[in-house]
């Protein structure tokens, strides 16, 4: 059955249910989800923890197997089971039907997968999942641009932390619709913090002061049209660690922004007037940088750099074949002014 995510955490106070599946496209909503139903699980002495990914040939008799085993550590164990791009095929929907149809027992096994397109959900095996009676099906739904900073002040409130309302659209514009950013922003504010008091100036130093390479550093190098920059900093993030999904939300989004900017412009609607009407507006000091960029740029261009994200996002699920990182590489080297000498789906004619 269906369990919204608001009611995940008094839920797991009680009875722990035979099988969790967790789905959605937000890696930080996603990953708090999965956090909270591990936290409960070690409290209730699910104490042993196994982890598959099903990956291009995984073995679903692994599963099978799991669940028919006896524990060697532990009376209580937890299973998980990663599908990254939420297509188990023939085999692994069966393997999914088999372990719903008679769940192990004394087991745990929490599912996690991303959005399941229309397709996947009139399909067997996820009817099976989001409708079985042992299974909680929570859907993670992302934070739209309206809820956005409800959501930052409540974060900076578990924070320990208080913001002015300028402070606080200042973060909801540097990260929109990147939650993992937004967090990762609150952390480094908790240690510049005076008396837990947020104010824009506290927000602006947080970002001046940051000295990695970061996200924030590749869209402004990418709008001045530093290729060589953009590509050293986007380079340091993969060094870095930073999943390639939080690069391609901080691009996408900047793309969208830009579309929108460029079609007005070429409405006849002049440029200040649009960044005062953009949602959220453009502030004063991000206002030469996106002009430069909109200089070189036009509504069709921009688009078919939309395609080349949507492709990336095809990449990092598993659905379109290519190394991501080198396709972010081209869509960086692109945006940022340059052409690249090799056919793309969505850049060969830029």
């Amino acid at each position: 059955m269906k369990l919204n995510a608001n009611q995940l955490s008094k839920h797991l106070q009680g009875t722990l249910a035979p099988l969790y599946v967790v789905s959605g496209d937000d890696p930080l909503l996603c990953q708090e989800a999965c956090d909270a139903i591990r936290a409960a699980a070690r409290s209730q002495g699910f104490e042993e923890r196994q982890v598959f990914n099903a990956e291009a040939n995984f073995d679903w008799a692994q599963l099978y197997e799991a669940g028919a085993s006896l524990s060697l550590f532990a009376q209580k164990r937890l299973i998980e089971l990663r599908i990254p791009n939420g297509k188990p095929g023939d085999k692994g929907a069966e393997a999914l039907l088999r372990y719903n149809a008679r769940p192990a027992e004394d087991t745990v096994l929490l599912i996690s997968l991303p959005k399941l397109d229309g397709n996947s959900q009139k399909s067997k095996w996820a009817k099976a999942l989001i409708d079985g009676s042992d299974v909680q099906f929570i859907q993670v739904w992302p934070v739209d641009v309206h809820q956005l900073p409800q959501w930052i002040r409540q974060r900076l409130a578990q924070a320990g932390l208080t913001a002015t309302q300028e402070a606080v659209e200042l973060i909801a514009a540097r990260v929109e619709g990147n939650l993992l950013a937004a967090a990762q922003e609150i952390e480094k504010l908790k240690l510049l913090a005076e008396q837990g008091q947020i104010d824009i100036a506290t927000v602006q130093a947080s970002v001046g002061d940051s000295a990695r390479f970061d996200i924030f550093g590749l869209i402004d190098a990418i709008l001045a049209g530093e290729t060589s920059h953009a590509l050293r900093i986007l380079e340091g993030l993969r060094g870095e660690g930073v999943e390639p999904p939080v690069i391609l939300w901080a691009l996408a989004r900047e793309l969208r922004l830009l579309a929108s900017l460029a079609q007005q412009h070429e409405q006849g609607i002049p440029l200040e007037r649009a960044f005062a009407q953009a949602k959220p507006p453009v502030w004063e000091k991000r206002r030469p940088l996106v002009s430069r960029a909109l200089q070189r740029s036009t509504t069709n261009k921009l688009n078919r750099l939309l395609l080349e994200a949507q492709h990336v996002d095809a990449q990092i699920k598993g659905q379109a074949p290519g190394d991501v990182w080198a396709t972010l590489s081209r869509l960086t080297l692109v945006f940022s002014g340059q052409r690249f000498p090799l056919p793309s789906p969505a850049l060969e004619r830029l």
